[in-house]
């Protein structure tokens, strides 16, 4: 099992950049495929970017393609989230997530444990 808390959410203006981080408890972090989700007022939760458990693979929603990275320290049992260029459209609590499936994910149902999240709100 891993317990997740994210960090790194505020207010900030449209073109602005963002870090979050995603600290996993645990011993096994390495082994867990990770992903970030977020959700907005009134919609549902949905996938941004995930990371293999090496770090070797990542995949991105089409909407953050070119402006989020997402990556991994397994030494720090922490995942990232860098997020440049942020829009209006980027305001949502963000998520992250561990998975025990192998490769890179991008279903809600493939992850079993979840952060509590944190706001991102970027103002025009």
């Amino acid at each position: 099992q891993v317990q997740l808390e994210e960090s790194g959410g505020g207010l900030v203006q449209a073109g602005d950049s963002l870090r979050l981080s995603c600290a996993a408890s645990g011993r096994t972090f390495s082994r867990y495929t990770m992903g970030w989700f977020r959700q907005a007022p009134g919609k549902e939760r949905e996938f941004v970017a995930t990371i293999s458990w090496s770090g070797g693979s990542t995949y991105y929603a089409d909407s953050v393609k070119g402006r989020f990275t997402i990556s991994r320290d397994n030494a720090k049992n922490t995942v990232y989230l860098q997020m440049n260029s942020l829009k209006p459209e980027d305001t949502a609590v963000y998520y992250c997530a561990a998975s025990g499936y192998f490769g890179t994910r991008s279903r809600k149902d493939e992850y079993p444990y979840w952060g509590q999240g944190t706001q991102v709100t970027v103002s025009s």
